[in-house]
């Protein structure tokens, strides 16, 4: 095992998750998606579009690309926020584009090599220190997109039992270790 592999795997497991969360939000109705709660982005919607957009934003600077806006949002303006909500209007446009943009990412993933999750990343933050141009090292990047998603996963989980949500998603990396280990 190289240092690649366990990034590689934490982004399959991303992967995996969200395939889930975005089946058990088809499960919910426009109103319970939108409904707002004192969590999270403010809805189980803006909460799953702000994973599609952190995920966009951090693969197109790991791309190098340092200044990244996702259509919709206003220059200075957190991704997925208030403007059209990173332009996606509803749950199977974000399906549709959230697989072309794992897509992506799987590829850029494969060409990852043990040397280059040295190497620094740079980005305009459009948070801390709103347009500052930080240099991160590639690994932190990788992790922090991985971390990122079960900390707003958690939130939407919180969200879809109050929503009424039937059946929770699988999100535990184990179960997707479980799961493959049926199949095989």
């Amino acid at each position: 095992m190289n240092a690649v592999d366990p990034v590689q795997r934490l982004h399959q497991h991303r992967a995996w998750v969200n395939g889930n969360l975005l089946t058990t939000a088809a499960s919910l109705s426009d109103e319970q998606l939108r409904s707002p709660f004192q969590i999270g982005q403010g809805s189980i919607w803006k909460s799953l579009v702000h994973l599609h957009a952190a995920e966009f934003v951090w693969l197109e600077a790991l791309l190098g690309n340092e200044d990244p806006l996702l259509q919709g949002d206003l220059p200075g303006m957190l991704p997925g926020n208030q403007q059209g909500e990173g332009g996606i209007t509803n749950l199977d446009e974000l399906r549709d584009k959230w697989i072309a943009l794992e897509q992506r990412w799987s590829g850029y993933l494969a060409s990852l090599t043990p040397e280059s999750l040295d190497e620094l990343v740079y980005k305009k933050s459009t948070s801390y220190g709103l347009g500052k141009r930080y240099g991160t090292r590639r690994a932190d990047v990788l992790l922090h997109v991985c971390t990122h998603a079960q900390y707003t996963t958690a939130q939407v989980l919180n969200m879809f039992r109050q929503a009424g949500a039937d059946k929770l998603p699988e999100t535990m990396l184990i179960s997707l270790a479980r799961k493959e280990a049926e199949l095989s």
